[in-house]
């Protein structure tokens, strides 16, 4: 494997290195599951409370616009996080899903690229990847799977104020709280149990930690749901009590994720889910701070880098959805940061990007050239100033055959391929997804120019799926 001369690379970022500082630098990837891009209160949300990931943001820059391409499963994780550690577009990434064990053994993931590098691996939390994790990472701990157990009394719920038989901090209910502490607890205690054996080693690391939350069950301690009073918790201005669409989409009533609240949703229910969903995320905001307080403790954040970022978004009560098995901006985009030497901090960044592009990014800041199979990109040309423009002018989203989506010159055009139904809305005006312009003749040629796009972009990403047979933009 050739190694990139690591001096050049980091010049981008500092203008100038002593040679003490000629090191390759130790990567942090922090993951969190189902974590919306609006929840954090430096993005402006009114309710959220998130100190630590502020903090971040206030250290290094954020991606305003990172997103995930969609699923070919209703696990949307398991797309996103297979299509992380191996570097595809989601087609080509569905292609090998089920061989990832073999893709493993051949050294193409992630892991293996830093690990040949010699970076020591670590890895905690939510894998959900079918490749084996203790053969992916030098060292592992707790290793979970795609989420905590729910048990019947979670779905459905709450179908009334009095409704109290499931409650997010009785440990009764397993999930979260399953063998005695809150597995975000857990996997703090993991990182920095690591971070306290890495102090001494010369080799510099890579940690993946990968939190269950926000993912349901959500649950957190008392004092985490008390620090939301209902009478706080927003209702979104795009809730509905039902997508219009949801069976026509593979979104329907019968779909795990949107089970979880009672059809047609109230905004009692949605209130309810949305204090949770807060609080899960504020609890886990709380781990992440130790995290990074022990990283600086033992003074090896001088040569660190740091990005959080999420699998996917959710929708929680928006358009009348629960999950994230759609194309909508709450599902798609994440939140997604980096700090480190030389990134600027306080700094945002409106270019479009995926979430999975953090992957050939730590590879260049390793000194590790881009494999040939590795279709994301590198943000580093991005954070130096070196490029201004996206590699990705506009954005693919797909899920499963019920679901494209693009989102090019301003707009976003869903289209449902079973029905033929086309949704457009003006993000730059409509940035809440309210007002579907489809029927509106004045938006026919852009129409046409969003089809298009789309299908050059389903070229590039192996999508077979014949749209002409429905549309005829």
């Amino acid at each position: 494997m050739r190694i990139q001369s690591l001096l050049l690379l980091l010049l981008l970022f500092s203008g100038s290195l002593n040679a003490a500082e000629q090191k390759q630098p130790n990567i942090l990837f922090i993951f969190a599951d189902d974590q919306c891009f609006e929840t954090l209160a430096s993005s402006g949300h009114p309710v959220i409370k998130t100190p630590n990931l502020d903090r971040l943001t206030r250290q290094g820059t954020t991606f305003t616009h990172a997103f995930n391409m969609g699923s070919w499963s209703g696990a949307v994780c398991v797309a996103s996080r297979c299509m992380l550690n191996t570097g595809r577009f989601i087609w080509r990434a569905n292609a090998i899903y089920r061989e990832t064990g073999k893709e493993l053994q051949a050294g193409r993931f992630w892991s293996s690229y830093l690990r040949n590098a010699g970076y020591h691996t670590y890895m905690t939390g939510k894998w959900h990847v079918r490749a084996d994790a203790t053969k992916a990472f030098e060292t592992t701990a707790h290793i979970r799977g795609g989420m905590p157990n729910q048990v019947p009394q979670g779905y459905n719920r709450p179908l009334s104020e009095d409704d109290k038989t499931w409650l997010p901090y009785d440990p009764q209910w397993g999930g979260f709280w399953k063998d005695g502490k809150h597995w975000s607890e857990v996997v703090a205690d993991d990182a920095i149990g690591f971070l306290n054996q890495s102090k001494t080693d010369d080799s510099p690391f890579f940690m993946y930690i990968a939190f269950n939350a926000p993912h349901d069950p959500r649950q957190s301690p008392k004092e985490y749901v008390d620090m939301y009073p209902l009478g706080d918790v927003d209702l979104p201005a795009n809730f509905l009590q039902e997508y219009p669409y949801n069976e026509d989409a593979a979104t329907g009533r019968k779909l795990r994720d949107e089970m979880l609240a009672p059809f047609p949703r109230t905004e009692y229910s949605v209130k309810v889910n949305r204090q949770e969903y807060y609080a899960i995320i504020t609890h886990m905001d709380h781990q992440i701070g130790r995290i990074l307080a022990y990283l600086k403790k033992t003074k090896q954040d001088r040569n660190t880098y740091i990005i959080f970022t999420a699998d996917h978004g959710l929708a929680v009560g928006r358009h009348g959805l629960m999950g994230k098995q759609n194309m909508y901006e709450h599902s798609v985009r994440v939140p997604f940061i980096v700090v480190g030497p030389g990134v600027d901090k306080a700094a945002s960044n409106d270019a479009n990007i995926y979430l999975q592009d953090v992957m050939p990014t730590t590879l260049e800041l390793a000194g590790v050239a881009k494999p040939e199979h590795v279709e994301f990109n590198s943000l580093l040309p991005l954070l130096s100033g070196k490029q201004k423009e996206s590699n990705y002018p506009s954005v693919y989203g797909a899920y499963l055959e019920s679901q494209r989506s693009v989102r090019a010159l301003g707009y976003k055009m869903i289209l449902y391929p079973s029905i033929g139904k086309v949704r457009l809305y003006d993000l730059r005006k409509d940035p809440l997804e309210q007002n579907d312009l489809s029927a509106d003749e004045s938006t026919v040629e852009i129409q046409k120019k969003l089809f298009a796009e789309l299908q050059k972009l389903q070229k590039q990403m192996g999508d077979e799926l014949d749209l002409t047979e429905k549309f005829s933009l």
